[in-house]
This record gives C-alpha cells, structure tokens and sequence, in this order.
C-alpha cells in the first residue's frame, strides 16, 4: 500500500448501542481498535467511517470512532430531508463529508429523498453515496445524473449480481463516470457476483475464478477510462456475510485488477484526497 492508502468503506458497531426499529442487518461490536489491528495488517492509515442502516439517523457509534480515528478518518451519514441544518452542520464539523442511502438493506432512507436533500448536501460540499440493486440503479440513473452534486455509487454497483442485466448496468455506469460528477467505490466484491456464486473473499469456494474473471473485465473497463473516479474500500466488517471473506485476499485483488501502481495510487490516494477532503482539516464538533 502507498503511503497515504485510504480504505474508503467500513463500518463500526458498538455492542453497547441500540440499533434501529426494524434494522435488516445487525452485527456484534466492530471496534476502532479491531479495526486498526487490519489497517497495520494491510498498510493503510486512512479511512472513511460509512454509518451502517443498523443505526438509523443515530450518528452516536460512527461519531465515537470519528474522534478516535482524528483526522485520518472522515465519514459518511444517514440523514433525511427532516434533518435540520444545525445537526447536518455538526456533522460536516465532526468530518462528515457525505450521505449515504443505503436502497439494498432498507432503512432511513428512500431514493424519494434525493432530490430534496440534494441542494442541502451541495451547500455543505457532501456527495451522496448510494448502495442500490441492479434494477432500480438502472431505473434511477438518470435522476442520479440530475442532481447537481457528486454521486458515489457503492459495492461495485453491484454488476453482476444480476447476469440479465449486467450488460445495461455497464453502460449506465460507463455514462454516470463519463458525466464527470459520479464516482464507484470498488468495495464488497461479494455482492458483485451472483448469488451463491461463489465468495472473492474465499478462493475455495466454487465459482470464484469464473466471478473474479468478470470482475476483472469489468474493472480493466472502467479504470481504462476513468482512473480519476475511483476509490476502494475494504467493507469490514462485513455484516452481509455470515462467513467473513480475508481481507488480505480482497486488497490483493486490487494488484491483480491494476497492475499499474501509479493508477493504483490514485485510486488509494489521490481520488481519496480529493473526495473526501482528506486535504482540509475538519474541526471536531461531535
């Protein structure tokens, strides 16, 4: 890893707090210094703290780890168009610098929400981050592309989870890049594939050359043409998977994809720096 190597999805969870009525997912603690223990085994030293929908709008667990990690961390939010502007500014104090609506495992947010919310997180400098199926990610491209503000479409955007429409999916993310105000996080390979079709966390598992081979097309595709828009994130602690992938084989997998370590250490530092304001320092106000 370079210097300066930012892992730009993870998650952290309190065993302490309460999670959210209805939450799809939940997981046992996920500390700051569990997490620290992987960034020594990996080589990173930057990282973007992304509030899990277990938590709803309570910002308490991610803001506890914003404080830990000091300004070597910056995180992303689950807000709605009831936020008021006084909490939205202390969270961009504390090193919020976007929100995410998570439209896989449900929770606070809806896709309704985008444009509403879209002037208020423009003012503030924020994207919006977002985690969507296949199908609605293809309904919803174009209001993604309408909103004026940058956009961060996670988990790969998810491209071949589902084979029919894997093709679309990659011409409407070659077209969000292309706009110039759209970012994909390389992150949660696991949920890029087909399911049940095999674990990139886990080479044993059935199918997996096979499903890395179409990572890897995809990949070679978009960091072909838009090198500048791409970020990775490791997605520790992996609350969607019940049997947890090696972390080391997932950040191998971005030197297989990209031989290049120059473009490598865009997408691990440089994209970072810029996106999420890794070059402005952010006042604690948590």
């Amino acid at each position: 890893m370079p210097i300066n190597a930012c892992d730009c999805h993870m998650h952290v969870f309190d065993a302490t707090a309460p999670f959210a009525a209805g939450a799809v997912l939940t997981h046992e603690a996920a500390t700051v210094a569990q997490y620290r223990r992987l960034q020594k085994r990996l080589g990173t030293t930057r990282n973007v703290v992304v509030q899990p929908s277990s938590y709803g709008t309570d910002h308490r667990v991610m803001l506890a780890a914003l404080r830990d990690f000091g300004d070597a961390a910056r995180g992303i939010a689950v807000v709605t168009p009831d936020t008021p502007d006084a909490e939205l500014e202390r969270l961009a104090a504390s090193g919020v610098v976007g929100a995410r609506m998570n439209l896989v495992q449900r929770g606070a947010t809806d896709i309704a929400m985008a444009r509403p919310l879209a002037a208020r997180l423009g003012r503030l400098g924020w994207h919006l981050q977002v985690h969507m199926l296949p199908e609605s990610f293809l309904q919803d491209v174009d209001l993604l592309l309408s909103l004026g503000i940058d956009v961060v479409v996670d988990h790969f955007a998810r491209v071949h989870s589902d084979a029919a429409l894997a093709p679309l999916v990659v011409r409407a993310i070659h077209r969000l890049l292309a706009s110039g105000r759209a970012w994909l996080k390389l992150s949660g390979a696991y949920m890029a594939v087909p399911e049940g079709g095999g674990n990139p966390g886990h080479p044993g598992h059935v199918g997996h050359l096979v499903h890395l081979e179409q990572l890897g097309d995809f990949v070679a595709s978009v960091t072909a043409q838009f090198p500048s828009r791409l970020v990775w994130g490791t997605d520790w602690p992996h609350a969607t998977e019940a049997e947890k992938p090696n972390d080391a084989t997932l950040a191998n997998l971005l030197a297989a994809w990209i031989p290049d370590p120059a473009v490598r250490h865009q997408i691990l530092v440089s994209n970072p720096g810029r996106l999420y304001h890794f070059d402005r320092r952010m006042l604690s106000g948590a």
